[in-house]
Order: structure tokens, then sequence, then C-alpha cells
């Protein structure tokens, strides 16, 4: 892989430059390990913020938060599998009754939430508010959930799309929530690296 400097890309993202595909594949990798500071990536986040990324640099940022870390493969429960997004929203609770329903008609639903960005409370926020309720579980006991009773709601491992989940973090804290091109691929790397056959 090529080396790159986390300046130098901050300033190509400020001057509304495109970032190559192993420009944005070595800041990801670069950053999960702890390499690109945080104050980097926040200026980074930033300027994304301001001034966009294109259709191939929000594929590569995707694909780049993937490949940090695992990926899950739900073909062993012999259903087909489905999950949902929702963008949020003060009134979104729609994922407590769908994963159940949806599973009664024979379709597996490994529903991967979120905490909340900004002011709204995420599901797991919810849900986290009833006692004993856990939200992170392993890879094995999502899989057993899933193959004994439809349905699941938790939280991405920690193995799955790492750089997602700091970067998730630190857009909480910098005024960068609103990003769309992050929103995307926040989005996208969680549910791809999750493994389901489709996605509502």
């Amino acid at each position: 892989m090529s080396t790159f400097d986390a300046v130098d890309l901050i300033i190509a993202k400020r001057e509304k430059q495109e970032l190559s595909t192993e420009a944005i594949d070595w800041l990801i990798e670069n950053y999960t390990a702890g390499v690109v500071a945080d104050e980097q990536m926040s200026a980074m986040a930033m300027a994304i913020l301001l001034n966009g990324m294109n259709g191939r640099e929000i594929k590569d940022l995707t694909m780049a938060m993937i490949a940090s870390g695992e990926r899950l493969n739900f073909e062993s429960l012999g259903v087909p599998t489905t999950d949902k997004h929702s963008t949020g929203g003060v009134g979104d609770k729609i994922t407590l009754p769908l994963a159940p329903l949806v599973a009664v008609f024979g379709v597996a639903v490994p529903q991967l939430s979120g905490r909340g960005l900004g002011h709204t409370g995420g599901t797991l926020d919810k849900l986290e508010s009833i006692p004993g309720w856990r939200a992170n579980l392993s890879n094995q006991e999502m899989t057993k959930q899933l193959a004994e009773v439809g349905a699941v709601i938790c939280a991405a491992g920690s193995g799955l799309a790492p750089a997602d989940k700091k970067l998730y973090a630190l857009r909480d804290v910098t005024g960068t929530v609103e990003a769309i091109p992050l929103i995307a691929s926040s989005i996208m790397s969680k549910k791809i690296a999750e493994g389901t056959g489709s996605l509502v």
C-alpha cells in the first residue's frame, strides 16, 4: 500500500480535490490503527462535510470501512435475511415491531441498530432503558438468536466495520453528523459487513 500524509489529504479535500482510492484506503486503515489522530480525522470529516465526495469516493470510503473488520455470513440459516435502516427521527420506533413481524414470515432479521447522533435517541438508546437488556452481542450470540427466534436487535459487534465505529463517535462530537458522504458510507459499511441478503 502506498504511503500518504494525513495533512496533505486534509488539504486536498479542503481544496475540493478528489481523493484517490489508495489515499482513502490508507486513511481509513491508518485511522483505525490509531496512526491518523482523531484531530486529523476531525479535520477531514469537516472538509468532507463542507466539500462533499463524489460517488466513487463514497464507494471507496464504504469499501475501506468494510475492509477494516469482519464480515458476517448468514447462509447457514437456510432462510432469506433482511435488515432495515432508518435515518432516524424523534418518533422512529418502527424497528421494535417490524423485526419480529418480518421474522414471523420466515425471514431472518439481523437488525444492527445504532445509538443516537445529535439530538435524537437511537433504537439502542431506547432499548437500553429496559433493565437487563444487552446491546452488545457476539457474532455467535447473534447467529444463535437468529436461528432460534428469527430476529435480533443489537449493536454492530466490535469486529464489524471498526473504522466506522470510531468515525461515528467522532462525528457526534465534531459537528459533522450531517455529512451525507459519511452518513451513506457509515450505513452501508455496517449493513454490507453484516451480510444480510437485502436492505430496506
